[in-house]
């Protein structure tokens, strides 16, 4: 058997809490391995980087999400029930029923949906001082994936169900206070997302029939009985809230266009594809997905080791998507790249690695990358608006990460 190198820190949860995205990295530079041995929580952990670690990690039914991240993140990012935490037949047949919703027709339609929306927004802005990007992006998108989902949202309503969907995903990195009140928020989400199925079920709130509610809610599992109205409830917040979270890629994209002002002319004279790489770079150089967790399912050896069921590895999604071995200069913001780029469906994984419909790969990783083109578009093609001073530092150790300002803009006029 080979000898995988051991972190020397007794338990280095303090240390990944303090490194964040870089935990992973740091270390296997260190030990001169794309794994390490160590202690998080006080329990035995193998920590993974690179284009082969994903191959190995993302191989169908190979692993299992069940007690692969801490319990308070999974409450809030899946919850119990969930596509992400069955395995086999049971987990390729479920995720059929989100890969219905990734149809390209229902793709567009989301894309729509967040440009009416944004346009809507920009003539709001036009009259505040300052605009917070990230938090209005979040509304948006959570006003649009509800309307293109079918689910009924007043006025009051969107700023509530934006806030709860926010809380979610800052909430899942966070230990303490900041993670309890997402939990607390979450209870009453589910409570009003399982009405929601309730209704549709006793004909009291009539659905087109094709759209995410409606599929969710008469979804029938392997032995023909309804998702259980909680699963249904917990499946239909899977669609809602990682939309609302792609607004941490449209900031960073709006981040991009400031920091790398080229791009814009690039991007303003619809240059060929250069929107689809400018969106992929984008998704490749800000911290996204830090890391994602996994249990053997079934032995196998790696490395002339033996991973015995239920050896809990975590493979460095970041890490991977700023290899040095698969990117060339990968701490530079350089969309070219994707222009010849030939990699395999393991070496760039900001929402995951594999194939769609027999592993864990996001479903959801179209519609991400379209929402993002859209929104791009609107930036720089349908506002103008100015950047004023203020703190657009990024902490890798703050997961998820975005730009301590939130990135504010001001004296936005519409072209």
């Amino acid at each position: 058997m080979s000898q995988i190198p051991r972190d020397q820190s007794w338990d280095s949860s303090l240390a990944l809490l303090s490194e964040g995205y870089t935990f992973i990295s740091n270390r296997c530079r260190r030990y001169h391995s794309d794994i390490f041995e160590t202690r998080l929580m006080l329990r035995q952990a193998f920590c993974t980087m690179g284009e082969e670690a994903a191959a190995i990690f993302y191989q169908p039914d190979r692993f299992t999400r069940v007690r692969a991240m801490p319990p308070t993140a999974l409450r809030l990012l899946q919850d119990i029930g969930s596509v992400q935490l069955l395995d086999g037949v049971a987990h390729r047949h479920r995720k059929q029923m989100f890969m219905s919703l990734m149809a390209p027709h229902h793709i567009a339609q989301l894309s729509e949906a967040l440009a009416e929306e944004w346009r809507a927004k920009i003539k709001q802005w036009q009259t505040i001082d300052k605009i917070m990007l990230h938090e209005e992006v979040e509304e948006i998108l959570c006003r649009a994936v509800c309307k293109w989902a079918a689910v009924p949202l007043s006025e009051s309503e969107a700023k509530q169900r934006t806030r709860e969907f926010a809380a979610m995903i800052t909430g899942a990195g966070a230990v303490g206070p900041k993670n309890w009140g997402a939990l607390m928020l979450r209870t009453r989400t589910e409570r009003w997302a399982r009405d929601l199925i309730f209704q549709v079920r006793n004909h009291k709130l009539a659905v087109p029939e094709g759209s995410a509610l409606h599929v969710i809610a008469w979804h029938r599992e392997l032995n023909g009985d309804l998702l259980k109205p909680s699963v249904a409830a917990v499946e239909l917040l899977n669609v809602l809230r990682p939309t609302v979270a792609v607004a941490r890629f449209i900031t960073f994209a709006a981040l991009a266009l400031h920091d790398y002002p080229e791009y814009r002319q690039r991007l303003q004279s619809n240059e060929g594809d250069f929107l689809y790489h400018f969106v992929q770079e984008v998704r490749r150089f800000y911290p996204f997905f830090p890391l994602i967790g996994g249990r053997v399912r079934q032995e196998f050896e790696w490395r002339d080791h033996r991973f015995s069921k239920g050896t809990w590895v975590l493979l460095d999604m970041y890490g991977t998507n700023h290899d040095p071995r698969l990117w060339e200069n990968p701490q530079t913001f350089q969309p070219e790249r994707f222009r010849y780029r030939k990699g395999s469906a393991f070496s760039f994984i900001p929402q995951g690695g594999g194939d769609y419909d027999s592993g864990h790969r996001c479903a959801g990783e179209w519609l991400t990358i379209d929402l993002m083109k859209t929104a791009v578009h609107l930036l720089t093609h349908e506002m103008h608006y100015e950047v004023p001073e203020q703190d657009l530092r990024i902490k890798l150790s703050q997961m998820p990460a975005i730009p301590q300002s939130h990135f504010l803009i001001r004296n936005v006029i519409p072209l």
